[in-house]
This record gives structure tokens, C-alpha cells and sequence, in this order.
């Protein structure tokens, strides 16, 4: 471990540069034409046998060790998000109105260093380890198309890791939980249909800002009145559209907000309620409601073994660092659906520093990172795959 540890830390120049090629060169997803390219040559060039073009952009390599044990997945997302960087740092985006706001540039990097930690410890090595290299994790379902595409075949994995740098905590903290880590999230887009009509004279409308306003209010009270208060579930609005002129009362309106629960009851339980409140109420106030439920990805839970496993990892590679046991957020990450499938562990390396300025949290316009959270990653997911590699 004390070896692997070293040489992780003497990629670190390495891994900065190549970060920071990416972030100048942001690819939404889909789009990783440029980053899937520099994956597939350096994957090529460790001598992995490297496939190209699955789900559009995405990168799959497998590192055979030469000795039976069991075949690892390990998993790296590659897009960046439609957002205007305000950063005024030397690796700035290059590229108007996208930039790596959430750390996948990052993730590229690190996915690159464990590949190149690993194929140097090949020897030390059982089994294999697939290296998936990821498009579209921003909500696009791109783990679901890799899916689909068989990424998860030929070899079939034993285990799946996966990690993401967390600029909620300070570089130096890794958050390694056994069972639900990510909530799953559902969009849904409501469209209330009234009767348009001048301002001046609204009791001759069906007035479809006025139900929107009661509906917003309304489905607050799903939480705090109809889930349980030992579970947990938010309901968020994020957009609101009617009208274009001050003096007219539209014929319609539109509502969109995202739901995030942990469990398949309490799920259900807030679609039930959200489809009997927003139609209950717009039929009160003389309108029509139309309700779209998106399903965007299920919670993400990790397996308790291979927790323990990573925990275990992290100790013996970073005793230093605080492992923190029983982190857990509602955001949501499609790495959920190979958990579905693959018994395994999703966790989170701390990235920012507040005395560099860099605590801007995931999505911000000057969202950036501490890179010494990238030599780390390194070394942890290295001895995760390890242990693994061992564990079976």
C-alpha cells in the first residue's frame, strides 16, 4: 500500500495537466468526441484492449492481470454541463456557455491515473478490471445506454466502483457508506390548461396562474404531511411558465420540479399525492391538469460487503483521512442503474479548500476543485480495486 501510495502521489503533475486540458475543453454530453479520444489513445497505449463508440462517446477498456479472480468494473463520467464559467483561472473553459461545473474533467483524469497506477501493479493484480468511461451522466441517461449496449457483458462484472470529488467537504474527507448513498430522482412537467381572458375582467376566466400558485403551495404539504417523518423525500419546483403580457390571463401555464426519495414506497406515495392534488385542484378552480412524470434514475445504493471492503481500503491506503461512515445526499447519479445489477460501492472524495477559494458548490459558474483531491482519488480507488481484486 505504501508503494501504490507513492506512486499515485508521483502522478500528480500528471493528473493536474491533464484536468485541466480537459476543463479548457468542455464536450456536454454525447458530445465527448475530444475527451473520449484522449481516454481511448491512453487506454490503447497502457496496451488494454479498448472499445470505442459505445453509447455514441463512450470507452471501455479491460486490464487483464493473467491470473483467475473476479472482473471489476470501475466507472468514470466524462460531460460537462450548458453553463457560462466565471472563473478567470489559466485553464478557463475555451469553449462559450459549457464548462465542467460538476467535476467530471476531474473524474477523466483520475479514471486515466488509476489506469495507469493499475497496469504498473498489473503483476500485484487478480482477475480484471473494465474500465467504463462514461458520456451523458448530467441527466442525458448515459450509464443506462452504455447499459444497454452491454457494457455490463463479455466479461460480466463481480464488482462496480464508482466515485466523484464532493466540493461539499474539504479535501482531506472521503465518505465511504454501505446501503442508500443517492437519492433517485423523477422530473415531472405539470400543464395546466385554463380559459384566457382580459385581467380587467377574471371572473370570465379560468385563471391557470392562479391554480399554478395553489398547486405550488399544495404538494409542499406532500412532505411535510404525507411521508413519513422517519423517511425522507423532497418535492422542489424549479421552473414556472405562463403569459407574456401583464394585462392578460393566459390559457395556460406549465410547472416543472424534480422529486428525490430513497425507497419505492415513499416514492410512490408522493406520485400518488402529487397527481390527486395538482388534478384535484385545477378541477376546482375550473381548469385542466396534465402531469408527465420523468423517471430519471434510482437511488443509489452500495452494497454492504463492498463497502466495507472500500472502507477498509481507505484506512489502510489514507489513514489520514476522515472517512466518514454515514454521508448522504439527495442528489441523484446514474451509476445507480450498474448498481441495480453489480453489487458494489459509490463514494465521495472531499475536493474543495475554502482558503483557496475553492468551496463553490457542484453546478456554480465558478464551481473548481483543490487538485490535490485528484492524486488521492487515485490512490484510494487503486486500493479499492485491490482489495477487491483479493476479496474473492
Amino acid at each position: 500500500m505504501e508503494s501504490l501510495r507513492q506512486d499515485a502521489q508521483n502522478l500528480a503533475s500528471y493528473l493536474i495537466e491533464v484536468r485541466r486540458d480537459i476543463h479548457r475543453n468542455p464536450e456536454l454530453g454525447f458530445q465527448e468526441v475530444r475527451t473520449a479520444s484522449l481516454v481511448a489513445r491512453t487506454l490503447t497505449d497502457l496496451g488494454m484492449e479498448v472499445s470505442t463508440g459505445i453509447a455514441r462517446t463512450g470507452v471501455v477498456a479491460l486490464l487483464d492481470s493473467g491470473k483467475p479472480g473476479p472482473t471489476i468494473l470501475v466507472r468514470f463520467d466524462m460531460d460537462a454541463l450548458p453553463i457560462q464559467e466565471q472563473n478567470s483561472h489559466e485553464y478557463v473553459s475555451q469553449i462559450p456557455g459549457v464548462m465542467h461545473a460538476c467535476g467530471h474533467d476531474a473524474h477523466v483524469a483520475i479514471g486515466l491515473g488509476v489506469a495507469k497506477l493499475l497496469a504498473a501493479y498489473r503483476e500485484n493484480l487478480r482477475g480484471r478490471v473494465k474500465f467504463m468511461f462514461q458520456p451523458a451522466e448530467e441527466g442525458l441517461g448515459g450509464a443506462k445506454q452504455m447499459i444497454r449496449e452491454g457494457v455490463l457483458e463479455q466479461p460480466r462484472p463481480d464488482y462496480a466502483l464508482a466515485m466523484h470529488v464532493w466540493n461539499e467537504k474539504p479535501v482531506g474527507w472521503v465518505g465511504v457508506k454501505p446501503g442508500a448513498l443517492m437519492a433517485g430522482a423523477d422530473s415531472f412537467r405539470i400543464l395546466i390548461e385554463g380559459k384566457g381572458g382580459h385581467g380587467a375582467i377574471p371572473h370570465q376566466t379560468a385563471d391557470p396562474i392562479y391554480a399554478m400558485a395553489q398547486i405550488i403551495t399544495a404538494i409542499q404539504s406532500i412532505v411535510s404531511r404525507n411521508v413519513s417523518p422517519l423517511e425522507t423525500a423532497v418535492v422542489s419546483v424549479g421552473s414556472v411558465k405562463a403569459g407574456d403580457a401583464h394585462n392578460i390571463i393566459p390559457q395556460t401555464g406549465e410547472i416543472l420540479g424534480t422529486i428525490r426519495t430513497y425507497s419505492e414506497p415513499v416514492r410512490d406515495l408522493v406520485l400518488n399525492r402529487l397527481q390527486v392534488l395538482v388534478e384535484g385542484i385545477a378541477q376546482a378552480l375550473g381548469c385542466r391538469a396534465t402531469i408527465k412524470i420523468n423517471d430519471v434514475t434510482p437511488a443509489v445504493v452500495n452494497d454492504e460487503m463492498v463497502a466495507k471492503i472500500v472502507q477498509n481500503a481507505v484506512a489502510r491506503m489514507m489513514p489520514e483521512m476522515v472517512n466518514d461512515t454515514s454521508c448522504q445526499t439527495m442528489a441523484s447519479e446514474d451509476m445507480a442503474y450498474v448498481l441495480r445489477e453489480i453489487p458494489g460501492c459509490y463514494f465521495f472524495v472531499g475536493s474543495a479548500n475554502s482558503d483557496k477559494g475553492l468551496s463553490f458548490p457542484h453546478h456554480h459558474p465558478r464551481f473548481d476543485i483543490d487538485e490535490e483531491v485528484l492524486w488521492r482519488s487515485v490512490a484510494v480507488m487503486s486500493a479499492a480495486v485491490m482489495e477487491l481484486a483479493w476479496s474473492k
